[in-house]
């Protein structure tokens, strides 16, 4: 490995779906991502050892082996069962005791190559708190930094949606609203000249999405996850009920995520009142259909806003946006 890709900054996308890394080596901006779910298959020492000749990431227990990463969702769909999820919201899962130590592993399995210099500098994603709730994120922003600081880095937290802004509004300096609508939310920022003004979340995202989908269709989330990524589009009224199902939520999270906008903007008072248009920029997994842009943008033009709004642009690269954001903030030093 060269000295370049040794010494360079990282960003790191700690998404609800996926973890995806970010580093800048000698050409364009190289992503590494995994699937950010496990399930636990029976141990045997074959297993162990046909997992560790294919280096399919895993983790021993006593009476099981966890697979976790991309290798997770193939054995759920073999296996005919859901998928294990380290986090829920954007945050911690509550209600997976695995949560953490599966976690742990999976960071540690996507930077350990890059953490041979002591105290490299990473920026790691972290959600807003939801609009109108309590901050609940300590815990879950301390328990990363402190994977990550374990293992050797000098770790940084990044809000995601400050990190849409650095990812792709270099063009008009950084002021705008960055919208990062992953799996577990939809997160917000304004900002003005890169600094954040009003940052919030937005529970209804991706995993809302395909849980209701899954509900009255009788399918498994994670087989809607799969289908939906592979095959949806907006396109109208659908003869097929999962693809009607999920054109119905994603326009129940598009309005609930404008507004809401709506009013955490309106609420904010004189900090954000502004006669100069503004960019929007969509970013995140959940915005990834074909015609999701046009379909925002319809949305958003038929309610009054408090801002005027000069574009909405679509990422080019929407699942790498975060973690491009959070390179872009360790490079710079935020």
């Amino acid at each position: 490995m060269k000295n370049q890709e040794k010494e360079s900054p990282l960003g790191l996308d700690v998404g609800t779906s996926r973890i995806c890394l970010a580093r800048r080596g000698d050409g364009p901006t190289e992503y590494e991502t995994q699937l950010n779910a496990f399930v636990s298959v029976p141990k045997s020492p074959i297993t162990e050892r046909v997992l560790g000749k294919e280096k399919i990431p895993h983790t021993v227990r006593d009476s099981d082996i966890l697979v976790h990463g991309n290798e997770a969702g193939s054995f759920a769909g073999m296996l005919g069962i859901e998928t294990r999820r380290t986090m829920t919201r954007g945050m911690l899962n509550p209600e997976e005791p695995d949560s953490v130590a599966v976690l742990k592993d999976m960071i540690q399995a996507a930077t350990r190559r890059y953490g041979e210099q002591s105290e490299r500098r990473v920026c790691f994603t972290v959600p807003a708190a939801p609009l109108g709730a309590n901050d609940r994120l300590t815990y879950h922003e301390a328990t990363v930094k402190q994977i990550l600081t374990e293992s050797g880095f000098h770790a940084t937290p990044v809000n995601e949606g400050l990190a849409a802004v650095y990812a792709e509004l270099e063009a008009s300096n950084y002021s705008g609203i960055g919208i990062s609508c992953g799996a577990g939310l939809c997160n917000v920022c304004l900002a003005y000249l890169a600094v954040p003004i009003v940052s919030f979340s937005v529970p209804q995202a991706g995993d809302y999405i395909d849980s209701s989908a899954a509900a009255v269709t009788g399918e498994r989330a994670n087989r809607v996850r799969i289908l939906k990524e592979e095959s949806f589009h907006f396109n109208g009224f659908f003869s097929d009920q999962l693809h009607q199902a999920l054109g119905v939520y994603h326009d129940s999270m598009i309005e609930s995520l404008v507004e809401s906008m709506a009013l955490a903007l309106s609420g904010a008072g004189k900090a954000v009142r502004s006669n100069r248009p503004v960019p929007i920029v969509l970013t995140g997994g959940s915005v990834m259909p074909a015609g999701f842009r046009d379909r925002f943008e319809n949305i958003l033009r038929r309610r009054a806003f408090p801002l005027p709004v000069s574009e909405v642009l679509l990422a080019p690269d929407p699942l790498h946006s975060a973690a491009k954001g959070a390179l872009a903030a360790a490079l710079t030093g935020s």
